[in-house]
């Protein structure tokens, strides 16, 4: 796990608080567990939450890399979870090595960074 690098009084970069926000928003929309947000190579973002339908089991994690991967992307640099969550998941981690993440930044739901941005 990388350490602070001061980042906490100034909060993170905006491009990470942008992530968190639509974490935030995606997991508020529609009330689920976990919200997720990730950004590709080239700057796009995409969105998803905790997908919990009696045939279909996805965390929000899980969501939004199918999402962005459908979309043609192939690697993510960041993804930012929301939720009641310490740290991610086996099974998360193991999807997002898969799409070589480099940062992983984990929130409350109020959007208050749980840790300091890691690597999956």
């Amino acid at each position: 796990m990388s350490e602070p690098s001061g980042e906490a009084a100034e909060g993170p970069p905006p491009e990470d608080a942008k992530l968190i926000t639509l974490a935030r928003s995606a997991r508020a929309r529609i009330g689920a567990a976990e919200g997720a947000a990730v950004r590709d190579e080239t700057g796009r973002t995409y969105v998803a939450a905790t997908v919990d339908l009696s045939s279909l089991r996805l965390s929000a994690v899980q969501a939004v890399v199918a999402a962005a991967v459908s979309s043609g992307s192939t690697t993510l640099e960041a993804v930012a979870v929301v939720g009641n969550l310490e740290e991610l998941r086996d099974e998360d981690r193991a999807v997002l090595a898969d799409v070589s993440v480099t940062t992983v930044l984990i929130a409350d739901p109020a959007g208050v960074r749980r840790s300091a941005p890691a690597k999956p």
